[in-house]
């Protein structure tokens, strides 16, 4: 059983004392494919020296990430596409609009999120989707960019079934994770409406833990009991869901 973790930042300082640990556990479950997002140009070294580590499991993206989009991030998106001019990526991300931290910036959002949606086009790249309390604004430059050219992944979708439709209308895959096992979460009610063949798995760790680990810090290996979510929302094996979702993954990134 191959599982891919569509979603790790496993260059986290979070894991700084066990990350080869980490890594080697999730292997161990079946989790051999990590596909890693980038934050801003301070965290490039570190992934960089994971991909080296783990050459056959790690798959990075280059982005900026919208909490990271500030008064020089123009500076910054010099520096993803000198990066992504420079040698292979598989994905622009994560990208997007997060109004939860800081609205005053959701100009400068915008306009970072239009530019590298751009760049993917231009390198013919999917994009990976950070969408926070701003799902109206992220529709809105989506629909302003939507071609086929356009596609990728809503990561941690924790929308409405409507906005799910919505989401994969413009070629998205929905990222699922943790939020899938809350009760909380919402998406459980209705992710058995959403055919199989446009959800990815994701664990964005070492955030958002799934049950029974809510509220420590995540792992990839616990991307297991979001599939075992899953098999029972879904009423299919783990392997259906890992098959699945692992061949909707390659679909996207191109591995």
């Amino acid at each position: 059983m191959i599982i891919t973790d569509t979603h790790t930042h496993l260059y986290s300082e979070a894991f700084d004392d066990d990350r080869d640990l980490v890594i080697n556990r999730a292997i161990e479950e079946g989790v051999t494919r990590f596909f890693i997002p980038a934050i801003d140009s301070t965290y490039t070294k570190s992934m960089l020296k994971l991909e080296k580590e783990y050459p056959n499991n790690i798959f990075l993206m280059m982005g900026l990430h919208p909490t990271h989009v500030k008064d020089n991030y123009e500076e910054e998106l010099k520096h993803v596409e000198e990066m992504v001019s420079k040698r292979p990526f598989y994905a622009i991300g994560e990208i997007g609009i997060d109004l939860y931290w800081d609205k005053s910036t959701l100009n400068i959002q915008k306009k970072a999120f239009k530019r590298q949606i751009q760049l993917a086009k231009q390198y013919k790249l999917p994009i990976v989707i950070h969408c926070r309390e701003a799902f109206d604004e992220i529709f809105e430059v989506l629909e302003s960019e939507k071609g086929d050219d356009l596609y990728g992944i809503f990561h941690c979708f924790t929308g409405t079934l409507d906005q799910a439709h919505l989401a994969i209308s413009y070629n998205m895959k929905l990222g699922i994770g943790g939020v899938a096992t809350f009760k909380n979460g919402k998406i459980d009610r209705f992710l058995k409406q959403i055919d199989l063949n446009h959800i990815v798995l994701e664990t964005d760790s070492p955030y958002l833990a799934p049950v029974p680990f809510r509220g420590k810090r995540n792992e990839s290996s616990y991307i297991i009991n979001v599939l075992k979510k899953l098999s029972e929302i879904y009423g299919v094996s783990q392997e259906h869901i890992a098959k699945i979702t692992t061949e909707n993954s390659k679909a996207i990134f191109k591995i």
